[in-house]
């Protein structure tokens, strides 16, 4: 049969079904293809908290959606053109996002009785018509898995476990996607169970071919691959780029990297990450709680070695003591937040912002620290070298606010150059500093205020360390109310004075009088919405801040220089209140914690409706 192959510019599928059903695999599969293939990607992982919620239930629902161009993209898409339902439950929780007149392709062997009543249905939405303003695809995917793998020598539950591969087939098939990566793929996997192997392969072949043959589907799509700039590229996730780029931090600085972390979800593939690159002389140690883990790393830095740790909102909170401790003590740490919704427990594997006023005052005293926030994926690996840089040259705990956003999704990574990469070194202080061969641990450098960094045991820098107040210059006890003050000042201004790059602004034209500033993830969905907003006319411009404290010394500028400042964030607004009380400049905010990534769509017309308030002033 010859079919009609349709060009498209971009598409955005969205692959949803039980917890159990794979859909997490399918999706990262199909991203493989596609990244091979050589388009512009963004995705976006959508998955319960419990490791296995109840089958056939709203809440069991997991999802993964996936954005592909042929030119430069920022999100994983506001709704999907094609959605692959495996089950009644993922259908109805996912039909709300789908635009009329988009794909559906559903799995008829789940819609049963009792998966319908379990979700509510009161008849097959199959077979009633109230699908009739989308274009319906039925396929028994599970039948049809079972009898393609009916030869081989497995279980009837692992052929049907199989049909997650004959979708990736059939959606592969839809969209020429290359095969070879998940061949390879499935033959790694199950390389110590052949015979399962080569089922999910036939499976996976199974659905390819019943695309090409089926009458069902009379049309395939092509998107052509983006032209984006020449270099080597992978496709990568947030969490991926960041041990990347520590493993980097730890190469050009120089330092033994060791990571002292406990499993939180979403920052527990950081740990898994790292701790498959022990030939770069890293160091992982899987602790018994929080506290044990920033105490490790801290008690690393204290020993000479570039210490991390990894958690999460809930974290941190229990970390904030030895955090502390860090600021006290002047040593280097590196402290990554994957932001996740809270309070407490909330919703661990959705994402937010929320921990940004943590970071910068959740601990005791005057406690200052320098906070950094990637704004994509891939951009996660220079954070975490820029977070380095800055707790290597200025002796202090740096804090890194990623979030589940960044920390799951994925996108095209261009590979840098080794040669390209900052020098991060920091010698150690090897003599001693003060008159009389004394070493003064506290006598700082003019330009960076940084204390010495003297590793134990190095013949005579021995000196006192600890959360009690120290002397200045000598780093003995110290209860003196003036060299309190002092050394709380000092330590401030260590902090205001570290170096980061100006605010760049966005404003083709310079006409625009109306300025949105982002942090962290937000910055795709916001760069989306400008665009859009331009592409109709409006004139706006945009700003992004990686580094909240500091915050770049022209800041309170470029907000000045606009009539109205508009301020998304995933949060209730907490950026907002710094900008305001800092600047005095009534910043708008525009705030959702929904646990999901903000619309583009959504942002271009609450950016138009504040240009459009300033047009009718």
């Amino acid at each position: 049969m010859t079919k009609q192959v349709q060009q498209l510019d971009r598409v955005i599928i969205r692959f949803a079904g039980d917890s159990g059903d794979g859909m997490q695999l399918t999706g990262d599969r199909f991203t493989a293809g596609t990244a091979e293939f050589g388009n512009d990607l963004s995705t976006l992982p959508n998955f319960p908290a419990e490791i296995r919620a109840p089958a056939g239930t709203l809440p069991g629902v997991s999802s993964f959606q996936l954005h592909f161009a042929d030119h430069d993209i920022l999100t994983p898409g506001d709704a999907p053109n094609v959605l692959v339902a495996m089950n009644p439950a993922a259908l109805k929780a996912n039909l709300a996002d789908l635009p009329r007149g988009a794909d559906i392709i559903a799995n008829t062997d789940e819609f049963t009785k009792r998966n319908l009543a379990k979700v509510g249905y009161p008849a097959n939405p199959l077979e009633d018509g109230s699908l009739a303003e989308w274009r319906l695809h039925a396929v028994p995917l599970t039948s049809l898995t079972v009898k393609a793998l009916e030869t081989f020598d497995i279980s009837k539950k692992d052929a049907e476990r199989a049909k997650n591969m004959f979708a990736l087939g059939l959606l592969s098939w839809l969209y020429h996607r290359p095969t070879e990566h998940t061949v390879s793929f499935l033959q790694t996997k199950f390389a110590r169970k052949p015979e399962i192997a080569k089922a999910n392969i036939a499976a996976f072949q199974a659905g390819w071919n019943y695309g090409e043959t089926t009458e069902s589907f009379s049309v395939s799509y092509e998107v052509k691959p983006a032209r984006l700039a020449p270099g080597l590229y992978r496709n990568i996730s947030g969490n991926q780029a960041l041990a990347y780029g520590l493993i980097a931090a730890g190469v050009q600085t120089g330092l033994p990297l060791f990571l002292g972390s406990y499993p939180i979800t979403p920052a527990s593939d950081i740990l898994h990450e790292l701790s498959k690159h022990k030939q770069f002389g890293i160091r992982t140690f899987q602790a018994e709680d929080e506290i044990a883990g920033v105490g490790a790393a801290l008690g690393a830095a204290f020993g000479g070695a570039l210490g991390v740790t990894t958690t999460s909102g809930p974290g941190v909170a229990l970390k904030a003591e030895t955090v502390g401790l860090a600021v006290t003590t002047e040593l280097p740490l590196i402290v990554v937040d994957v932001q996740r919704a809270g309070p407490s427990t909330g919703m661990p594997t959705k994402t937010e912002q929320t921990d940004l006023l943590m970071a910068l005052f959740g601990r005791n005293g005057e406690s200052p620290l320098p906070v950094i926030a990637p704004m994509s994926p891939s951009d996660c690996f220079d954070a975490a070298l820029e977070a380095a840089r800055i707790a290597v040259a200025y002796r202090t705990p740096v804090m890194l606010l990623s979030d589940g956003y960044l920390a799951n999704g994925s996108e095209p990574w261009r590979l840098p150059e080794i040669d390209d990469l900052p020098d991060l070194s920091a010698p150690f202080t090897t003599a001693p500093n003060g008159p009389d061969g004394a070493f003064l641990p506290f006598l700082r450098d003019p330009d960076t205020l940084a204390r010495p960094w003297a590793v134990p045991g190095t013949p005579g820098l021995e000196h006192r360390i600890g959360g009690i107040e120290k002397a200045d210059g000598t780093g003995n006890i110290s209860y003196d109310p003036d060299n309190h003050d002092r050394m709380v000042r000092l330590r401030q201004a260590k902090i205001d004075g570290i170096d980061v790059s100006d605010l760049a602004v966005d404003d083709p034209g310079g006409q625009a009088r109306v300025l949105v500033v982002g942090w962290g993830s937000t910055y795709g969905a916001i760069a989306a919405g400008v665009r859009r907003v331009r592409a109709a006319g409006g004139q706006v411009a945009q700003a992004h801040l990686r580094h909240l404290n500091p915050l770049p010394a022209n800041t309170g500028e470029v907000l000045r220089r606009y009539d109205k400042v508009l301020l998304p964030e995933i949060n209730l607004g907490q950026l907002a209140l710094l900008l305001r009380a800092r600047f005095l400049v009534d910043v708008i905010s525009y705030n959702r914690v929904r646990g999901l990534p903000f619309k583009a769509e959504e942002l271009a017309g609450v950016i138009q409706d504040v240009i459009d308030s300033g047009d009718r002033q």
